[in-house]
C-alpha cells in the first residue's frame, strides 16, 4: 500500500504497484487541481513512476513553487526541441528553470535576431499541441555518450564525463532527448502559456574563456491570465529600472574607467549618507559600537580565515613593490620620457623591499572584525560585543554579470559582528529580528520571508559545530513565532544562516538581510574571553547585515518606489517657483526661509511657463511644488502642489514646514532641524 498525504493534511492509503498518475486519477476528487509531479522519499519524482509498497507520497500541484519550476524546466526542453528543428546542427548547452522563467544556451550556425523568437514560439506551439509525453530513461554513461555523439552534442558529452555515477538519466519527448535529472511535466500539452523574451550572449559553463553561446530567455505559466499579469509587471519593472531612473534623477552613474563601481552624484550621495545616518541611530540605540577596518589585508589572514580556499575567484589581489622603489631610489628604475617604468634593478629592489608581500582587497569584513576583537584581552563582562561597520568591500565579478547597482565590484556592507557567549546567542538573534523588522518598515517593506540555510557542500568546521549552530538558529526563530522555511545546503561556508527576503511593490522578492552563526572562525583564530571562573572559552561569532549592500538596496528601493523615495530620504523635498518675474524677490525669500527651517528645497525662477515648471518638477519626482504668485506674495502664503495627488492648495509657510516634519515622522535629524522665524512678505509684494 502507498501512504498518500493530501493537501490539508488528510492521509489516504491506496494500493501500490500502479503509476503515480493512476493514483492521482483515483484521488482526483480530493485534489484541488491536476498534479504535475510527486514527492517521495525527500525527492521530486515523475508521475509515470511506480513506487514500492509502503512508500510515503504527496502530489505537486501547479500552484506550488515546485510545480512552477517543473513547468519552466519542461518549457526549456520544449524550446530546445523547437530550436533544433529550425536550426539543424544546433548544439545545446544547459537549460534550467530560473526565478522568473527559463533559458537555454545554444551554439548556432548564425546569430539570432528578435525576429527569430516568434518563429521559435510557433514551433513550440506545435510541440505543445502534439501532447507528447516526457519519458525518463536510465542508461550507462557509455551509452549516453554514444547517443550524444550521434547527434553531435559535444557539450552534453562533456557534462556526462563530469558525472561520477556509472549511469545517467535522459529525458525524451518525441524528437528530442536531453541529459537531465528531471522531473518533468507528464506531457508537453501541460504548457498552457509561454513567451520568449530575449536573446543574450553567454559562455559555456559561465567561463569567459569558454565557447561563446547564445542564450534564449523565456517565461511560462499554467494559464494565459497568469502570463499576461506577469508581462504587465515586466513592463512596469522596465519603467522603474533603477539604471534608467537613477540617471534621470541624477543619483549615480557608471563609467568605463571603473566598471562595476558606482559614481555617486550629489543627490545620490545624500540618499546614501541619509541611509547610513539612520542606521547609525538605530544601531546606537541597540547597543552597537561602530568601527572601521582596513580595505587591504595580508593574504595570510585570508588563508587563515578560509577565504582563499573558498572565495579566491571572487577576490582582488595586489603586491607591494614598485612605488616604494620609485620613492626610495631613482637609480633602481629605468623610465622613458614620460616617466613610465621600463626596468627595475633587482638588487636595488631587494635592498629596499626585501621579499614583496601579497595583499587581498577585502571582499567582506569579518577577518578585520576578528583582528579588532583580538586587540586586547576580552572579559565576559564585555559580551555581547556588537561591532558595526559600514565596510567598503570589493569582489571580482565577471563583466558579463555586472548589473547596475544590483551586481557591482565595489560596495558598502551594513555589516556587524557580534561576539557573545553561547548562552547569549538566542537573545541576540531575537533582538536582531526586532531590529531588522523596524528598519525594513522604515523603508516601506512590510512583507518579509525568512529562510534558514544549512550546511553547504563546501564548508569549514566540524560537523558537530555545524549541528550546534543550526540548532541555535532554529531555536531562536521558533521562539520568535515568525514562520520560516528551510534551504538545505544554502549556508555560508563558515556557518549556517538566516536570510531575509523583502517583497517589493511589484511582488518581487529580494534577499537583503542575513544573520549567520559562526563557531568555526573563533576556533580558527583561537578567540577566547576571560570567564567569571574556569578555563577561557571561545565566543560565538554572529555575522549579520540588515540591508546588505547599500548600493544594491538603493537600487531595490528606487525600483520599489519608482523613484518616489520616502520624504525623509528624498534629496529634494520641495521646489519653490515664481509665477512671473514680479514675484521673484518674494520667491527667493520663501526659498531662503525654507532652507533655514531645514527643508531640502531648490528654486525655479526661470522665465518658463508654469506648465513647463510643473512638468519638470514632476519628472524630477520632487514631492512638493510651491508656487508664489501675486496673491501668495501679498498674503505671505504659498500654493502647495502634492505630487502624489496632483492637487494644489494654499498654505501658510509655517504650516507647510510643520506638515513636512509631521510626514517625515521620526526621520533622523528631523527633530534637530532648525525652526527659525519665517519672514513676512516684502512690502509691495
Amino acid at each position: 500500500m502507498l501512504n498518500v498525504l493530501l493537501p490539508g493534511g488528510e492521509r489516504r492509503t491506496v494500493p501500490a504497484g500502479r503509476s503515480l498518475s493512476a493514483v492521482a486519477s483515483d484521488l482526483r476528487a480530493a485534489l484541488p487541481s491536476e498534479p504535475v509531479a510527486a514527492r517521495a522519499g525527500g525527492r521530486l519524482v515523475d508521475l509515470f513512476e511506480t513506487l514500492p509498497d509502503g512508500a510515503e507520497v504527496s502530489f505537486v500541484l501547479p500552484s506550488e513553487p515546485d510545480g512552477l519550476e517543473i513547468l519552466r524546466h519542461s518549457s526549456s526542453h520544449i524550446m530546445a526541441e523547437a530550436v533544433i528543428r529550425l536550426f539543424p546542427g544546433a548544439r545545446t548547452g544547459v537549460g534550467p528553470a530560473i526565478e522568473n522563467g527559463f533559458y537555454y544556451d545554444f551554439d548556432l550556425p548564425r546569430a539570432l535576431t528578435p525576429e527569430d523568437l516568434p518563429k521559435i514560439e510557433e514551433e513550440m506551439r506545435r510541440i505543445v499541441e502534439a501532447r507528447r509525453p516526457f519519458v525518463r530513461e536510465e542508461v550507462l554513461k557509455a551509452e549516453a555518450v554514444r547517443r550524444m555523439e550521434a547527434k553531435g552534442q559535444t557539450f552534453k558529452i562533456e557534462l556526462i564525463s563530469g558525472i561520477p555515477d556509472p549511469s545517467v538519466s535522459l529525458y525524451g519527448q518525441g524528437g528530442f532527448t536531453d541529459l537531465c535529472r528531471g522531473p518533468h511535466l507528464p506531457h508537453t500539452g501541460r504548457l498552457a502559456a509561454f513567451k520568449l523574451q530575449r536573446v543574450s550572449g553567454a559562455y559555456w559553463k559561465g567561463d569567459a574563456r569558454g565557447k561563446p553561446l547564445q542564450r534564449i530567455y523565456g517565461t511560462s505559466f499554467y494559464s494565459k491570465d497568469e502570463l499576461d499579469r506577469h508581462l504587465a509587471l515586466l513592463v512596469e519593472a522596465e519603467k522603474r529600472d533603477h539604471r534608467r531612473v537613477g540617471v534621470e534623477l541624477d543619483l549615480f552613474s557608471f563609467k568605463e574607467e571603473s566598471p562595476g563601481c558606482a559614481f555617486w552624484h550629489p543627490k545620490g550621495t545624500f540618499v546614501y549618507n541619509r541611509m547610513v545616518d539612520y542606521l547609525r541611530g538605530v544601531l546606537d540605540e541597540a547597543g552597537y559600537q561602530e568601527v572601521r577596518t582596513p580595505t587591504i589585508l595580508d593574504d595570510t589572514l585570508w588563508a587563515r580565515s578560509g577565504h582563499l580556499d573558498n572565495y579566491r575567484e571572487n577576490m582582488f589581489f595586489t603586491a607591494a613593490g614598485g612605488s616604494e622603489i620609485l620613492l626610495s631610489d631613482r637609480r633602481a628604475v629605468e623610465t622613458d620620457a614620460r616617466g613610465y617604468c621600463l626596468r627595475l634593478d633587482p638588487e636595488a629592489a631587494k635592498r629596499f623591499l626585501g621579499e614583496p608581500r601579497t595583499y587581498a582587497v577585502k571582499p567582506m569584513n569579518c577577518p578585520g572584525a576578528i583582528l579588532l576583537y583580538q586587540s586586547k584581552v576580552r572579559s565576559y563582562r564585555e559580551l555581547p560585543l556588537r561591532l558595526a561597520e559600514f565596510g567598503h568591500c570589493h569582489r571580482s565579478e565577471l563583466s558579463g554579470v555586472l548589473h547596475g547597482l544590483f551586481r557591482v565590484r565595489a560596495f558598502t556592507q551594513d555589516d556587524a559582528h557580534i561576539f557573545c557567549a553561547p548562552e547569549q546567542v538566542e537573545a541576540e538573534i531575537s533582538a536582531f529580528l526586532v531590529l531588522l523588522r523596524k528598519v525594513y518598515a522604515r523603508f516601506g517593506f512590510h512583507e518579509v520571508r525568512i529562510e534558514l540555510s544549512t550546511k553547504p557542500d563546501k564548508s569549514i568546521g566540524e560537523d558537530a559545530l555545524w549541528a550546534r549552530a543550526e540548532a541555535a538558529l532554529r531555536s531562536a526563530l521558533s521562539a520568535s513565532g515568525m514562520p520560516f522555511g528551510i534551504q538545505p545546503g544554502g549556508g555560508a561556508f563558515y556557518g549556517p544562516k538566516i536570510d531575509f527576503h523583502v517583497k517589493d511593490a511589484l511582488g518581487r522578492s529580494w534577499q537583503c538581510g542575513t544573520v549567520q552563526l559562526d563557531f568555526a572562525l573563533p576556533e580558527r583564530f583561537d578567540l577566547e574571553y576571560v570567564p567569571a571562573e574556569g578555563l577561557r572559552p571561545r565566543p560565538v561569532m554572529i555575522h549579520r547585515a540588515i540591508l546588505g549592500s547599500l548600493e544594491r538596496f538603493i537600487g531595490i528601493l528606487v525600483e520599489h518606489t519608482g523613484g518616489d523615495l520616502p520624504l525623509w530620504l528624498a534629496p529634494l523635498q520641495a521646489r519653490v517657483a515664481s509665477l512671473t518675474e514680479k514675484e521673484e524677490a518674494r520667491t527667493r525669500e520663501v526659498f531662503a526661509a525654507l532652507r533655514a527651517a531645514g527643508v531640502r528645497v531648490d528654486l525655479d525662477v526661470r522665465g518658463e511657463k508654469m506648465g513647463a515648471k510643473v512638468r519638470d518638477a514632476t519628472l524630477a519626482k520632487i514631492p512638493f511644488f510651491l508656487v508664489v504668485g501675486a496673491r501668495e506674495a501679498k498674503d505671505g502664503t504659498v500654493s502647495v502642489r502634492d505630487r502624489k495627488t496632483g492637487k494644489s492648495e494654499p498654505s501658510a509657510l509655517g504650516a507647510f514646514v510643520e506638515r513636512l516634519r509631521s510626514l517625515e515622522g521620526s526621520a533622523p535629524g528631523a527633530e534637530n532641524a532648525a525652526g527659525g522665524s519665517l519672514p513676512p512678505p516684502s512690502k509691495g509684494g
